[in-house]
């Protein structure tokens, strides 16, 4: 980053390093639980509008389509400008996209998954770094485990949090298209409160804006190739749960609650922060082994649910996908900081995000576009079988132990 110099360091606060971890983990979880909100609604917004299942895919390609855009241009901004200025504009940004989800029509849910999309490309790479600098900072010399646990928690329990939320206030509250936007609407305002009580952790410094790129050592290009890869399976595998899956419950397997729904893709996702906690004090090599084994477990237990069809087996391959790609990406996502130099920590992390919410768009549309020449089951025998095969592949450089910084 050449014509990089210091013109102001961060101002003074009035909280420590350990006083903000916990209000940005908070924003950072509440981000992403608004990102999913949409998930159980999709059944409602298909009724109101008059879509069919690979409009569902479009609209959640727009999410993503915006979130690689924001990745890749403002994704690692915050290694300069700071973390907490960062963060606080990809909250006003979701709390802008969820006006949008208050206005009628089709074009008002792409306009407002696209601006759902910036912020979260805004606030991903950089909340995670910001988590693991605070603890740090709080606790010099400690490992990174507790901040790699929380930001994975916060990442992968918040998305799960969102389903629900919005599920249960869609099932039993008036209004489901209106009162569950509200909530977050209120969730976000607390969570830009809280940041606040943060401390910065990065100098502000001038630098010329560039596109994203990664700095990573010659020597670990190909570990950080492999966590990037990874990255894009278990996003792939998330991007299911978030987009078709209320599909699939309706149309295959026979459910039609908008709570049922939301529970299903939150348990999935709680599964994979169950799944980084049961491995969470295993050598990494080993956390992958047994994330990939539980993975394809889990995807060919799924496709059994679906071919039945039965939704217990479903939700049990479910829970175990959940599980294995939850511990999968939190693997991916400690290499990947662990590669990086401090001062692109930001950068190499943005840099596995936009990887990662490809795997989060192009797979699923993939399978909505299947879906309208195949029948179902055999578009989720496809999708799942390439997904195993590319996850077992892209894991392996990652089983051998890594430098540390």
């Amino acid at each position: 980053m050449s014509g990089t110099t210091t013109v102001r360091t961060a101002s003074p606060v009035r909280t420590s390093h350990g006083g903000g971890f916990w209000p940005i983990a908070y924003a950072f979880a509440v981000m992403m639980a608004f990102s999913a909100a949409p998930t159980p609604l999709y059944v409602l917004y298909q009724q109101r509008d008059g879509f069919g299942p690979f409009t569902v895919t479009v609209v959640f390609a727009a999410y993503a389509v915006g979130v690689a855009l924001s990745v890749l241009t403002a994704g690692h901004v915050s290694d300069w400008l700071g973390r907490r200025r960062v963060i606080r504009w990809a909250l006003l940004v979701a709390m802008a996209s969820g006006l949008l989800f208050l206005l009628p029509g089709l074009a008002a849910l792409l306009a407002g998954r696209f601006l759902s999309g910036v912020g979260v490309g805004l606030l991903t790479a950089t909340a995670t770094a910001y988590l693991m600098e605070l603890h740090l900072a709080q606790r010099p010399g400690a490992n990174r485990r507790r901040a790699d646990l929380v930001a994975t928690a916060a990442n992968i329990g918040g998305i799960g949090l969102g389903p629900l939320i919005a599920g249960l206030l869609a099932e039993y509250a008036p209004r489901p298209l209106t009162v569950p936007y509200l909530v977050f609407e209120g969730l976000l305002a607390i969570a830009v409160a809280g940041t606040f009580t943060a401390r910065e952790t990065v100098a502000r410094r001038s630098v010329r804006w560039r596109p994203q790129r990664v700095s990573v050592p010659a020597a670990d290009r190909g570990r950080y190739a492999a966590a990037c890869l990874t990255a894009f399976a278990s996003f792939a595998i998330f991007g299911l749960f978030t987009s078709l899956a209320p599909g699939f419950l309706k149309g295959i397997l026979d459910q039609d609650s908008h709570a049922v729904a939301g529970l299903v893709a939150f348990s999935v996702f709680a599964a994979g922060v169950a799944g980084n906690l049961a491995l969470a004090r295993h050598p990494l090599g080993v956390q992958l082994r047994v994330a990939v084994l539980v993975l394809i477990l889990g995807l060919a237990i799924l496709i059994a649910g679906v071919w039945a069809p039965d939704f217990a087996v479903f939700l049990a391959g479910g829970l175990l996908t959940g599980a294995g790609a939850g511990a999968a990406f939190k693997a991916s996502v400690t290499t990947a900081a662990t590669l990086a130099a401090p001062e692109a920590r930001g950068e190499a992390l943005a840099g596995l995000f936009l990887i990662g919410y490809l795997g989060l768009a192009v797979p699923v549309l993939g399978l909505g576009l299947a879906a309208q020449h195949l029948e179902t089951r055999v578009s989720v025998l496809l999708f799942a079988t390439t997904l195993a095969v590319l996850l077992a592949g892209a894991a392996r450089p990652l089983f051998r132990p890594a430098r540390t910084r």
